[in-house]
């Protein structure tokens, strides 16, 4: 059976995990959950999230959450292109990175800088405060890229595609395109990304 992605487009964590079917070449559906709606998630969705976050993911009666755990799972289990490296040593880097990205990029870049710059009134504090951690997560990771088009080689892993939804946002904000200017090698690698056609097929409709 196709696996089910529970989720909204617009979340850069469903996107990670679709970009990882895409390039797989998997056929799966996509069931709108948006945590956002009055009332919050449909009821019973906690059965599949119990902390009520996206993307959730069934395949065959198995059940899973956490987009990291998620993309390695439809890396192992379909044909298609590995998404990882082959060494252990790549395995790891790929990890570290996804790691950063989780645990540093994705609140500054997509919801201080990003979501901000985006309200009505945006809070300019926050996302000054933000811009900092911002430009560290930009030179960690850039400081761990080892190819010359995608972050560890010469074909995107997981990290790339981790990677991918939140820079796209932070990209569209004046702040995330200063700080990307200073960086050549992610303005190569954005360059490399975008060009995907994973990239275009999971674009937000929002």
């Amino acid at each position: 059976m196709a696996p089910t992605v529970y989720g909204a487009d617009y979340s850069v964590y469903v996107r990670a995990v679709r970009l990882a079917l895409e390039e797989k070449g998997v056929e799966y559906r996509l069931e709108t959950v948006n945590i956002f709606a009055d009332g919050g998630p449909p009821a019973g969705y906690e059965q599949r999230h119990p902390f009520l976050k996206i993307p959730a993911f069934e395949h065959n009666g198995f059940r899973l959450y956490e987009a990291a755990a998620i993309m390695r799972y439809v890396d192992e289990v379909f044909d298609g292109p590995a998404l990882m490296p082959a060494t252990a040593e790549g395995r790891a880097r790929a990890n570290q990175i996804t790691g950063i990205l989780d645990s540093y990029a994705y609140r500054c870049w997509v919801w201080d800088i990003f979501v901000e710059r985006n309200n009505d009134s945006p809070d300019e504090d926050k996302i000054a405060d933000a811009l900092p951690r911002a430009e560290t997560c930009l030179a960690a990771i850039e400081g761990l890229m080892a190819g010359d088009n995608y972050m560890l080689g010469a074909t995107p892993t997981l990290a790339d595609f981790h990677a991918a939804p939140m820079a796209d946002l932070f990209r569209q904000t004046p702040e995330g395109e200063r700080l990307l200017a200073g960086h050549s090698r992610w303005l190569s690698w954005w360059a490399a990304m975008s060009e995907g056609p994973s990239m275009a097929a999971t674009q937000s409709s929002g």
